[in-house]
Parts: structure tokens; sequence; C-alpha cells
């Protein structure tokens, strides 16, 4: 059970709240008025005693999982629609405002391949999102769980891959706000019954001014090994930044293993991106692809190419990659010529990497194997 979002005023009083943060980023960010009101008085205000009876009481046997924003709870409706939850942790300042941000931001927002809002509840010190649910769940529990990787043929990870990319494109180029995700991983990728994949989780997404090349944080998010080197480095972060991670994850998905993991040589210890450009670089690209894959031999020619866009993305320089509407357009045109992609900030030995931890920026907060970073400040 849902009901409008008038004659309510707890509610209604952040819903407008909401709304003026949106007009205010409407005029900030893109520096006109258009007229158009704030989208959010169309947004489904949830009933918490339904959510309750929908996930029996917020069972742990419903829970899917849980991240810095707080639990995520599977829910079925009356009507048998199911649902998924995401309830905030109360005296969660962080995610108070995370929450703010992505009902802002996912509101507006309609396409295949971005998670859909169904609505929201605000009651009392209750703050809850409620999506469509996702049945196979994450990216993440596919390409890394050697069970369930053996079920993803090439025709599904080409669908994943071509999903997310088109997922993205969307966010930078063709939505009403241009929006940077900031925070793209496999574990933010969600899969529908058909494997068709969804970005999810925008409560650290940045609407950004198209005239404007770079954005500058004082206040990093995002997760390790999927950061672009400038914003992890510098705090610096654009469009580009989300193209890098999306290079991150296209190699993941083809090779089967994880950026944070080491790989070593005579010379270096390297992570996954490093270990793809030097098998690249001296023409042995086939064994990046895991072996689960490697009996396609039809689709070897496009395997090999999207490992190759892979690497133009997370080329160090942001102005080096390209944006997610060429990479749409290398993949699907195998006949469009690819430049050699530019050495990654990839390398680490013992030396460079107590270098990169006196670069500038002091961590406060960081992650490893996909525990998200909330926060770094410069010295």
């Amino acid at each position: 059970m849902y009901f409008d979002s008038t004659g309510h005023n707890d509610e209604q009083s952040i819903l407008n709240e909401l709304t003026l943060a949106d007009r205010f980023n409407n005029a900030e960010v893109i520096g006109r008025n258009d007229g158009k009101k704030g989208g959010h008085h169309d947004v489904k205000l949830f009933d918490f005693a339904s959510l309750t009876a929908a996930t029996n009481g917020f069972s742990t046997q419903n829970k899917l999982g849980e991240g810095g924003f707080g639990p995520v709870f599977k829910g079925v409706l009356p009507e048998g629609e199911e649902i998924a939850v995401k309830r905030l942790s109360k005296n969660s300042e962080q995610g108070l405002e995370e929450f703010k941000n992505e009902l802002i931001l996912i509101a507006k927002l309609q396409h295949m391949n971005l998670v859909r809002l169904l609505g929201c509840c605000l009651k009392k010190d209750e703050r809850i999102l409620i999506y469509e649910y996702m049945p196979n769940k994450s990216l993440d529990k596919f390409i890394f769980d050697p069970t369930r990787r053996e079920s993803l043929d090439w025709t599904t990870c080409y669908k994943i891959i071509v999903g997310i990319a088109q997922g993205l494109s969307y966010l930078h180029t063709y939505s009403r706000l241009p929006i940077i995700h900031r925070d793209l991983k496999p574990g933010n990728i969600l899969l529908d019954v058909d494997m068709n994949p969804k970005i999810s989780d925008f409560g650290m997404a940045r609407i950004f001014d198209r005239n404007v090349s770079e954005i500058h944080t004082h206040k990093s998010a995002g997760t390790y090994g999927y950061m672009s080197p400038e914003y992890w480095l510098k705090g610096n972060f654009s469009e580009k930044s989300d193209v890098y991670s999306f290079g991150v994850i296209l190699i993941e998905i083809v090779s089967g293993k994880k950026n944070s993991n080491l790989f070593n040589s005579e010379e270096y210890h390297m992570n996954l991106v490093g270990y793809a450009w030097k098998l690249w670089k001296e023409r042995r690209t086939i064994d990046m692809i895991d072996s689960t894959l490697k009996d396609h031999e039809s689709s070897r020619p496009q395997i090999l190419r999207c490992i190759h866009v892979g690497l133009l993305c997370v080329q160090d320089k942001p102005m080096d990659r390209p944006t997610m509407s060429n990479v749409i357009q290398m993949i699907a045109n195998e006949a469009m010529p690819l430049p050699d992609p530019k050495n990654p900030v990839a390398y680490f030995t013992g030396q460079n990497l107590n270098e990169l931890n006196s670069s500038g920026r002091k961590e406060e907060c960081y992650s490893v194997n996909g525990v998200t970073i909330s926060e770094m400040e410069p010295r």
C-alpha cells in the first residue's frame, strides 16, 4: 500500500526540502531556470506498516545485503510485486545526505540500464527507498564466484558490458541533468531476471556542468580499485572518472579476476589493470581471458577487442580516455580502428606504493576489496 505525497506534513516537509535542493541544483549547475517544477511531487510514499509486513518485519531472512547507507531487504507487496527495500541506518548523518542525494537524482532518471526507484518512506526517523527487485543480485556475485561464473557465457557477458556502457552514456550525455556516478563497481551493477544490468546506488553521484571539464573535491568517495588516479590522488573527478571505473569492470568481467589482486613479474607487483596492459604489450592478451570464455573461439576477436577498449578506458590521463558514447561505438563497430592504449598507472613496487601514500593526500578512510572509501582530505 502506498499513498500520494499530499496531506502528510512530516513526509511533505522532507519532499519540499528535496525539491528546493533540486531547484538549487538546476540553477547552480545548469546556470538557468527553465521553469520546470521539481520532480518529487510524483514520488510515491509507502506506508511504513506495509513495508514492515512486506519484509516480514525487516527479518534477517529477508536481508539482501548491507552497505554504508544501511541494510537492504527483499519485500513482497500484497499484490505480489517483489521489491528491494533500502533502509537508512538510524543516526547516520552521512547516510541521510546520501538518501537525499539519491532521491533527488534517481527520481528523475529513466533508462532500462538504471535501477528503477518505486518510491520512498519518510516517517518520523525512518528513511527508506523502495526499488524494483533484481533477482540475480549484483554482478560481483557472478564474475568472482567460481560456481556462478560457469553460467556466464560470452553472449551474456557482452550484453552486460554493453548495458553498463549504455546506462553510463545516458547519465553523462542524455539525461536532463548530466550525472557522474562516482562509485561504479560490480557490487553496484544489479542483474534482472534476464541478466540485463542496471546501475544502482546513486548516493555519491553528482550533477555536473557540461561546460566544466573537471571538478575538485576535498572529500573523495569511491571504492579502491575502481577510482581513477586523478580522483584517488588529487580529488579531481569528471565523467572520465566513471569511464575509468567502467574500464576496470570490463577487464574484470573478461578475466574473472579482481583489480585489487596483485600479479607478480620479475620487476613489478601490479594490479589487474597493469597486468592486462603488460599482456597486451607482449601480444598475449588472450591470456587475460577467463577459462570459462576461452572455448568461445568464434567470439574471441570480440573478446580481445573488449579488453582493448577496457585498456583505453583506464589510461592515466582523463583526456586520453574515450567518452562512453565513443566506447559504445568502439565495442559495436568491429571495423572501427582503435588507438594503442597508453601505460596505465598500475605498476607498483614497494617504493612506489610509499610514494603514492605520501603524495600529498591524507587518507582518512580507505578501502580494500570492495569496501567504500568515505573521505580523504588534503594535507
